[in-house]
């Protein structure tokens, strides 16, 4: 599983111009499933995100999680975060989920970030999607359980 995790002061997504998921300071979550993910890699993802230190302390150092500082989460699919691009000009999605293993996969992230107490919303699976973001630092990570959490 692969996730780009986004601090921002706001985000949402919307679908044919709805707005379906919207918050405000916390953290955007794109996230790609691998045919190869399960029920280890929810957890590992869902407790990563939920507890990372990437929120400032009272001295400007970024020590506080996403449960010290009451932010949100928005959660949206990103199949293409597992495009391959080393040979030619056309990625390679071979090592992305298939649609039912990735949106139930993805349903069973959202839930688990909830399960730890995070407020979250929710892209729509298999949607087109415009995502939009302010980014607040910047501060941009990149999670992935392929080599441990």
């Amino acid at each position: 599983m692969r996730a780009v995790v986004q601090r921002v002061s706001r985000a949402e997504v919307r679908v044919a111009g709805e707005c379906v998921g919207r918050i405000g300071p916390g953290l955007l979550v794109l996230l790609g499933v691998a045919r190869e993910d399960g029920a280890r890699e929810v957890e590992a993802i869902a407790g990563k995100v939920v507890g990372l230190r990437v929120f400032d302390d009272e001295q400007g150092k970024m020590n506080r999680s996403l449960l010290d500082v009451g932010g949100e989460v928005l959660i949206v699919s990103q199949f293409t975060l597992w495009g391959d691009c080393r040979r030619g000009r056309r990625p390679s999605f071979d090592r992305a989920a298939g649609a039912e293993q990735a949106a139930q996969l993805y349903r069973e992230v959202i839930a688990a970030v909830e399960r730890r107490g995070a407020r979250t919303a929710a892209g729509k699976f298999q949607a087109t999607m415009q995502v939009e973001l302010v980014n607040d630092g910047p501060v941009t990570l990149l999670l992935d359980t392929t080599g441990g959490i």
